[in-house]
């Protein structure tokens, strides 16, 4: 274990599982702030609102694609974590050079799919004939930055794995910032528009890649990556894919019932593009919060399962549970009465309405978001990937699928369309809550 390691097997988890989530926060609120300043700021304020729908009009195609491999890194980091956890250094070490060596192989998969169906997606979700070549354009060149993507995603749930969460923020603020400055450079000096964006966002990826790699080759401990070993080792990489492809699967599914969703906003037109894209940036940074702690989660678990040490996970949870609903009610309900005098500063008269409608149906009720991932991260830190995935699934996406073909269907608006997420999160928990005690009474017989 490294000096920035937290101890996750003992002490007092209130303290340490805060001491781990909040860096990962800072990352991801950072992450979506530098996105909201190419977005809404650079694009926003100075290209235009049409510019800023095109790109918004992107994010869920991404998401299809790139969190869809990067959920992978979930099996990444529960697998490092439980050998980690059962004290097997040498295993530990292959999974480690397993997960880098396995995401530069994705990445080539994911570069081939998105540059060939990126344009097909954007036409499927009838994306408003005034920005899809714009759209496409950004999807192209985005799609360049999957290998440094990956990387960065995978070696940063080494680090989790191993209790780290304070260097991938460092590496990601450093990115963060080359970021914007090389958007604002290549938007206002050169008049590249939303070509400029996209290629700035390129290259800081492959900044905080680097950065994140450098740090595993000079680390001295489990975690120390050779690259001169990089292979991939199949009983590790099986069992990182026994997580990770059902937690993949589930960000799939959750990209493409939202890209329903997206299908349904582009009917109300660009402006409606442009208000929801910036109520969703808004809803990002709660999602960073929440998420933050369901990563926490599946690690602790990770390493306490590895460890035999079961009687921890209840306490685990418990904390997880209050942290995430107490963060997700209390942001919601701030970035909704936020949105009034934030709005118009980003988006026009015109969407502002779009955004408004969003933030009241989205946000208030984001505690029940933050205690269903709570509940599936649990499942999935002690090894069950299939369970979570199926429940969110039927739950979430299918739920949502449904809801835009017959209750939006019949009362088509914009509050009736988003009322699918609070109702979908609501009856999942319950669900991942079941199927969470199923999975530890499971895991416990295994232990005895």
């Amino acid at each position: 274990m490294n000096a920035s390691a937290i101890d996750m097997t003992s002490g007092r988890f209130l303290q340490n599982i805060i001491r781990f989530a909040f860096p990962l926060m800072l990352m991801s609120m950072l992450q979506i702030f530098f996105a909201a300043c190419d977005d809404m700021f650079i694009l926003g304020l100075f290209v235009g609102s049409e510019a800023l729908a095109a790109v918004g009009a992107t994010t869920y195609i991404v998401n299809l694609f790139i969190n869809g491999f990067a959920g992978l890194s979930v099996g990444v980091n529960v697998v490092v974590a439980q050998l980690i956890g059962a004290g097997d250094k040498e295993k530990a070490g292959k999974a480690v050079h397993t997960a880098v060596a396995s995401a530069l192989l994705l990445s080539v998969v994911i570069i081939i799919l998105g540059e060939s169906l990126g344009r097909i997606a954007l036409e499927a979700l009838d994306t408003p004939k005034n920005i899809i070549d714009t759209s496409t354009l950004y999807l192209r060149i985005y799609f360049l930055s999957t290998p440094a993507s990956l990387l960065f995603s995978f070696s940063s749930a080494v680090m989790r794995a191993d209790g780290d969460s304070r260097h991938p923020f460092y590496y990601l603020t450093v990115a963060g910032i080359a970021d914007v400055v090389l958007c604002t450079f290549l938007v206002l000096a050169l008049d590249l528009g939303v070509k400029g964006v996209a290629i700035g966002t390129v290259l800081s990826q492959y900044i905080s890649a680097s950065l994140s790699v450098f740090h595993l080759m000079r680390e001295k401990g489990i975690c120390h990556l050779n690259l001169k070993k990089l292979c991939i080792q199949k009983t590790l990489f099986r069992r990182i894919l026994a997580v990770g492809i059902p937690s993949g699967l589930n960000n799939i599914a959750f990209s493409f019932s939202n890209m329903q969703l997206q299908g349904a906003i582009n009917t109300f037109g660009s402006a409606a593009v442009a208000g929801c894209s910036v109520s969703a940036t808004m809803e990002n940074f709660i999602y960073a919060c929440t998420n933050s702690i369901m990563q926490a989660c599946i690690t602790f678990t990770g390493q306490n399962t590895g460890a035999g040490k079961l009687e921890n996970i209840p306490k685990i949870v418990r904390v997880c549970f209050l942290y995430s609903s107490l963060i997700g009610t209390l942001l919601g309900l701030s970035f909704y009465f936020l949105g009034y005098p934030l709005l118009p500063f980003f988006i026009d008269e015109n969407s502002f309405p779009y955004a408004v409608s969003r933030n009241l149906v989205v946000m208030i009720p984001y505690g029940l978001c933050g205690i269903m991932e709570v509940y599936a991260g649990v499942q999935r830190g002690l090894g069950n990937g299939i369970y979570p995935t199926l429940v969110t699934l039927i739950g979430v996406c299918l739920f949502r699928v449904i809801w835009v073909h017959t209750a939006f269907a019949a009362v088509p608006t914009i509050e009736m369309l988003f009322l699918s997420y609070p109702l979908s999160w609501g009856m999942t928990a319950a669900a991942h809550f079941i199927f969470y005690r199923h999975t530890l009474r499971k895991v416990s017989r295994v232990y005895r």
